[in-house]
């Protein structure tokens, strides 16, 4: 066996670990919100339970990358968090209550604060120029992870109830905790300095990485507002029943995967990095409000298709945005906090626009998502984009919007 053959093998491992821990997480995602919804919450306590996920990340996420980068160990936090996933299912298929469902779900956001784990475990693995293709790879695993599972997720609850996909979860969750425990740690990172938690706030000063952060924070209000968030409960609305909903969530995760591969590979290189989030930002906005004005599920599949498309294109690129130019001994640190950061939308953004359903009907919370993709569009063309061909850039931006041309 070659020498790079052992780290091909550790790849193709990391890579099936990262679509369980995906699939087991996303499992009952598209039927979340009916879920809790014919269990009687209101659109307000739905929008708590959903944005608990964010709310614990927002608590985890940083201080789970300065422990990653001291320790110089990214597996522990991988196994650990292939357990949580684990155990947020279980949590689900405990009974149908507000307790188990917010505990359910707080776990899940447990898992997910042990992401910056997995980024940068993954990252590891290449070449420090070639991060933000590594970042493109790993978005895509993630939506093809989240795709696996809530692709099934009609099919099982129609089998079985919603027990039953809480049930296959845990189990999807469990073969991916065996199986975490194989990964290697690549040699780089044991010979990396330690990270001192005095290096924290030169990461934090960092004025790139806090506004590709607040982007980020927009557009996961976006996404946790719509599909992961309110769009399940308005095609049940509309009269979707579980195939309904997984046609739905094929509607938008196949585009959303692919356009993710796509992003950093070829419309990057071609159209600059900023252009292509400004053009991302600015559809999603006309597809999230677009949503509210759908008579039937046709057009509402045919809306989240577009929207799931465009979404994929700015997310690659934010993520490797956000490290690319940080030193390679603080990049879990620099993308623990990015991670922590945009969990804030993850939690604010189902939160009110839950307020917003409770208050107006379950269409206003879209037209906030409309009016959050504006603004993400007109910050990016107001901070990044530049008078001559494209771009402006904050100090240390230059190896970020130039990530493609790898």
């Amino acid at each position: 066996m070659s020498r790079g053959e052992p780290d091909r093998l550790n790849r193709y491992l990391f890579i099936i670990v990262t679509l369980l821990f995906w699939c087991s997480l996303y499992v009952y995602v598209p039927v979340l919100s009916p879920y809790l919804e014919q269990m009687g919450m209101s659109y307000t306590v739905m929008g708590i339970v959903l944005g608990s996920y964010g709310l614990t990340q927002i608590a985890l996420r940083l201080p789970l990358g300065v422990a990653s980068d001291r320790m110089k160990k990214r597996k522990p936090y991988v196994v650990a968090g292939m357990l949580a996933v684990t155990l947020s299912c279980v949590c689900f298929a405990l009974g149908e209550s507000l307790e188990w469902a917010l505990a359910g779900r707080i776990m899940s956001g447990v898992a997910a604060s042990t992401w910056v784990a997995f980024t940068v475990l993954y990252a590891s693995m290449y070449a420090k120029e070639h991060a933000t293709r590594a970042m493109g790879m790993i978005s895509l695993l993630t939506a093809a992870g989240q795709l696996l599972g809530m692709s099934v997720s009609g099919f099982l609850v129609r089998a079985g109830g919603y027990e039953l996909a809480f049930r296959i979860g845990a189990v999807i969750g469990l073969l991916g905790f065996a199986l975490s425990f194989l990964l290697k740690e690549p040699r780089s990172e044991v010979a990396r300095p330690s990270m001192s938690y005095g290096d924290l706030w030169p990461v934090m000063k960092d004025r790139l990485l806090w506004k590709v952060s607040t982007l980020s924070i927009l557009a996961h209000s976006i996404l946790f507002i719509t599909m992961f968030g309110f769009t399940p409960s308005f095609a049940v609305y509309l009269g979707a029943d579980e195939m309904g909903l997984t046609v739905l969530v094929l509607a938008f995760m196949i585009p959303h995967a692919l356009t993710a591969f796509c992003s950093g590979r070829f419309l990057a290189p071609r159209f600059g990095s900023w252009p292509v989030v400004l053009a991302g930002f600015a559809v999603s906005a006309v597809c999230s409000a677009a949503t509210s004005f759908a008579p039937g599920l046709a057009v509402l599949v045919a809306t989240q298709a577009l929207n799931g498309a465009v979404q994929g294109l700015h997310f690659p690129l934010l993520l490797g945005l956000a490290i690319e130019h940080i030193e390679e001994g603080k990049r879990a640190t620099a993308m623990g906090f990015y991670q922590a950061v945009y969990a804030i939308g993850m939690f604010a953004g189902p939160f009110l626009a839950g307020g917003l359903n409770e208050w107006a009907g379950l269409k206003s919370g879209f037209y906030f998502a409309g009016v959050l993709g504006l603004l993400a569009a007109w910050l990016t063309k107001r901070w990044f984009m530049g008078r001559a061909g494209g771009m402006l850039l904050p100090h240390g931006a230059g190896s970020g919007t130039q990530s493609a041309d790898r």
